[in-house]
């Protein structure tokens, strides 16, 4: 049970007491600022605990966002103030100072709180209320704005993403928020949700896999199903402010899951019709994992950089002010509501075969639109990159021992990491796609691959397109697995890649998500464990030329189990502690 101290007389009238055990709070009242630290002092520590001026006036919503948000340390609105364990110490300390100040006791608790240290969020209101009026005068004028406006309403209108594609904002939000709405008051949990968007992913993919035309169409429809409880998750997540630990986790993971098991299923259908679309569905999830690598290189790269102008961003944000250019710009792009409609809609109309040729076209596009602009913002932008950034490059780059060792040797030595990285992977696809199947040679080529990509990252990934180190890296690793499974050209071959591309790819985003939430990269004993990207690299390549071509499969199969028990039971290690980041989904490019 979290607590209110309720601080000075109560006001005749007043919903405030209801409103504060409606959001789930034990009030307790304090006649006076002097009497807050004796009533502080009967509430657990290991408790949340709020204070809040009896003469507040405002939305019940606003109060939510102030005393609820299990994100924040501490946070506050005029008049309210709420604190988690972690900022306890803090408010403790400042209801033991002489209250002195003019306004609000629960303000000048937070302004205490933020002096000792604490970072105290201050949730947008928008048009929401939060006062503490002085006069009678002042509580009529507060309390006429608090009736102007449609508490739910707004509450409605927030739980959806400020920013989100063309499809997702205007054919599935304008519904799913009441879906929302209505799993919030059946006490459902945003979690459940994404599980349930999850179940109907997978079955979407079963049904794809029947290779039946009555199976395409149940795919295609359930797909969209799931789309709408993805949105509604998160909507629901920011409607009743229900974020932990575990839903950054499934968040940060169910997306990439359902979509690549929409493309097993997709490939299985096709073979029981005799045709082999393997290839084209890895290819699909390569481009896809490697474009999402450039996202998030690119924002590590500069997210915190000084200087950070660039006449490129200056027009696109003029662009931007022109309202039909926003909604084309994020839809050619092939965000995931789009993306997610066009394999429903080809899905129940026509052939996998079709269904990935459109995927990697559009997906291609998209991917040349983003890194063309991302390169020219980055050619143009005067910007010092911070150690931070560099850092997060590297745990990026996920280089193992054979790289490790490289990069000692070739410290001090004059490297230029693009253009070393460039030329590594450059070889090692270029050699697979030239070389038949287990060609000996190609053992060196990789060999040189793992000690190029070591010296690539032995300086700071500081330049201009040093962001680009780590994309090329993962093109490398997973061109050259789709090369050797084709060239193999036995049967599970291909198969094995994907779910061995899966596994790494699962691993590289679960990187990205711990950095994201301030984590730092997973520990360095499983990145060595499943051997860096070069380990993996020299790996492929010698199992290549030293077994027969149909052991190749087994092997990869292997390798493919092996990485991923490794990363998953790490990753929910980590994830379900109670150090995970809660990171969440508000805007970024899927």
């Amino acid at each position: 049970m979290s607590t209110v101290i309720l601080t000075g007389l109560p006001v005749p009238g007043s919903p405030l007491t209801d409103e504060l055990r409606s959001l789930g709070f034990d009030v307790r009242p304090a006649a006076g600022p002097e009497d807050t630290a004796t009533v502080l002092a009967g509430v657990p520590a290991d408790q949340r605990v709020a204070v809040v001026d009896s003469a507040f006036v405002g939305h019940v919503h606003a109060l939510r966002l102030a005393l609820t948000d299990p994100r924040f340390d501490a946070c506050a609105v005029t008049g309210a103030l709420a604190v988690q364990p972690g900022a306890r110490a803090a408010l403790d300390e400042a209801a033991s100072l002489p209250a002195e100040g003019d306004g609000p006791y629960a303000d000048r608790l937070a302004a205490a709180v933020e002096a000792a240290g604490t970072t105290v969020q201050r949730p947008e209101l928008g048009t929401l209320v939060a006062a503490v009026p002085a006069t009678d005068a002042e509580r009529a004028a507060a309390d006429a704005a608090v009736a102007a406006v449609d508490d739910e309403a707004v509450r409605l209108r927030t739980a959806v993403k400020s920013r989100d594609g063309f499809f997702t904002t205007f054919f599935i939000s304008p519904y799913s928020r009441y879906i929302a709405r209505w799993c919030a008051r059946r006490g459902l949990t945003p979690n459940q949700v994404t599980t349930a968007s999850l179940i109907t992913a997978l079955i979407a993919a079963g049904c794809a896999a029947t290779g039946e035309r009555w199976g395409y169409v149940a795919a295609g429809v359930l797909l969209l199903v799931s789309f709408v409880l993805d949105c509604t998750d998160g909507q629901l997540a920011r409607y009743s402010l229900q974020y932990s630990t575990m839903g950054a986790w499934l968040d940060a993971t169910f997306d990439r899951a359902k979509e690549y098991s929409f493309y097993a299923g997709l490939a299985l259908g096709a073979a029981r019709n005799g045709d082999d679309v393997w290839a084209l569905a890895l290819g699909a999830m390569i481009l896809m994992t490697c474009r999402h690598v450039v996202d998030f290189s690119f924002n590590e790269a500069n997210h915190d950089a000084t200087a950070n102008t660039s006449p490129t961003a200056a027009l696109s944000d003029k662009l931007d002010s022109v309202g039909w250019t926003v909604w084309v710009r994020r839809m050619i792009i092939l965000p995931i509501g789009e993306r997610w409609a066009m394999i429903a809609v080809l899905t129940a109309a026509t052939s996998p075969r079709i269904v990935f040729y459109a995927l990697l076209v559009g997906c291609a596009f998209g991917a040349l639109y983003t890194t063309a602009g991302r390169v020219l913002r980055s050619l143009t932008r005067k910007a010092r990159r911070t150690d931070r950034a560099a850092q997060a490059l590297a745990d990026l780059a996920d280089s193992g021992p054979l790289a490790s060792v490289a990069a000692a040797l070739a410290k001090g030595r004059p490297v230029a990491p693009l253009l070393m990285t460039l030329a590594a992977a450059v070889l090692i696809v270029g050699g697979a796609l030239r070389s038949g199947f287990g060609a000996p040679w190609l053992v060196g080529t990789a060999v040189f691959y793992a000690i190029a990509t070591g010296a690539a990252v032995s300086r700071p990934l500081k330049g201009a397109l040093d962001w680009l180190v780590p994309p090329l890296l993962r093109c490398a690793e997973y061109v050259t697995v789709l090369v050797l499974a084709v060239k193999a050209d036995v049967p599970g071959a291909l198969p094995a890649a994907f779910g061995l591309v899966a596994a790494v790819a699962y691993h590289h985003y679960d990187t990205v998500y711990r950095i994201r939430g301030g984590s730092g990269a997973p520990p360095r004993w499983l990145v060595w464990t499943i051997g860096g990207h070069e380990g993996r690299v020299l790996l492929t390549v010698v199992l290549a030329a030293v077994l027969p071509r149909d052991a190749f499969p087994v092997a990869l199969t292997a390798l493919a189990v092996f990485v991923a028990l490794v990363v998953l039971v790490e990753s929910i290690r980590f994830w379900v502690s109670s150090g995970a980041p809660a990171v969440h989904d508000e805007g970024e490019p899927a």
